[in-house]
């Protein structure tokens, strides 16, 4: 029996993200390079930020490269770093917080053992890749012992953008235009290489409605057609195929609930695949709350679908969830 919209368990935030006090400094200058507001975070202003938007548990992530592309030793040590920080958090307030953990792509090996390590000794909910790993998409076929991997233990992968290869625009933040459209190419990566397709119990959330997808979809669809070799990876090989596995992807509501963005997301998701984010702090705590409103003054809401984006699906993926506690 669906959940009746009145009633408020809490949302699940599957698109939240942890500053490690050792991470502070780099975090900010990465924000002021890009002209972006430069985030701040501790435990008890997250907390009192979810309290305040009916957010029951937040899952966090680290969202910026672990290190300098030539020097993958920094990476590992980075993302073991963060890791076992924020697990940390996640022992001490399971009901509040979940842990996607940070991989140090393009290092393989690295992110093998990164995986285990999270996954088997921390408890991590799932694990986070960026849409591009210093300019390599996640379709590369390197990267297909990692999926594998993560397939076989039915893992919830988070896609975070960065920014793409290239200089940004002038006078056009990367966080605005540059990282949906990367977003959106990393998703199209993967579906070119057959990957949600070989790899269907790995799920697979893409951030900010999946960028341009759900609008542009069908058009993406056409790639199928231009495929000549479309058997030998295992990849769709009709528009109908191709649309079929841009639905496996799961797509949060961070930046997207806007008066065209949310009937495009809405029209073409799965409608369990569909699910809230805040991108706090890297998205201020008053810009995002007019996308909370906007998510729920929505006029068009099917019964139930509403607490379905709100907690309900990411239940569903991650099932210890349904046990965080009620606001």
């Amino acid at each position: 029996m669906p959940v009746p919209e009145h009633t408020n368990p809490g949302r699940i935030d599957v698109h939240q993200h942890v500053i490690p006090p050792t991470r502070g400094q780099a975090i900010a200058g990465r924000a002021a390079a890009v002209g972006w507001p430069a985030p701040t975070w501790d435990e008890s202003s997250a907390i009192a930020m979810m309290d305040r938007r009916s957010i029951a548990t937040g899952m966090l992530s680290y969202a910026a490269p672990l290190a300098a592309p030539d020097d993958p030793a920094t990476a590992r040590e980075v993302a073991r770093s963060v890791n076992e920080y924020t697990a940390e958090l996640v022992k001490n307030r399971p009901d509040r917080f979940g842990h996607f953990a940070a991989l140090p792509l393009p290092d393989v090996d690295g992110a093998l053992a990164e995986a285990a390590h999270a996954l088997d000794e921390l408890n991590a909910d799932g694990v986070m890749v960026l849409s591009n790993a210093h300019g390599r998409y996640p379709g590369d076929p390197e990267f297909e012992p990692l999926w594998a991997e993560l397939d076989a233990r039915s893992a919830v992968v988070l896609v975070h953008p960065t920014a793409p290869p290239g200089a940004p625009l002038p006078d056009v933040p990367p966080p605005l235009a540059d990282f949906p459209y990367d977003t959106t190419r990393a998703a199209l990566h993967m579906t070119m290489r057959g990957v949600p397709r070989r790899y269907p119990r790995m799920r697979m959330i893409l951030p900010h409605a999946g960028g341009f997808l759900p609008y542009a979809a069908h058009r993406f669809a056409l790639a199928a057609r231009l495929r000549t070799d479309a058997t030998v990876d295992g990849s769709a090989t009709t528009p109908e195929d191709f649309l079929a596995d841009l639905r496996r992807f799961y797509f949060d509501t961070a930046l997207s609930t806007g008066p065209s963005a949310l009937p495009s997301l809405l029209a073409f998701a799965a409608p369990d695949h569909i699910l809230y984010g805040s991108d706090f702090p890297m998205l201020p705590e008053d810009w995002g709350t007019d996308f909370d409103t906007a998510l729920g003054d929505y006029p068009h809401w099917e019964p139930g679908r509403l607490h379905a984006v709100n907690r309900g699906n990411a239940e569903l993926l991650i099932p210890r969830l349904a046990q965080a506690r009620v606001i």
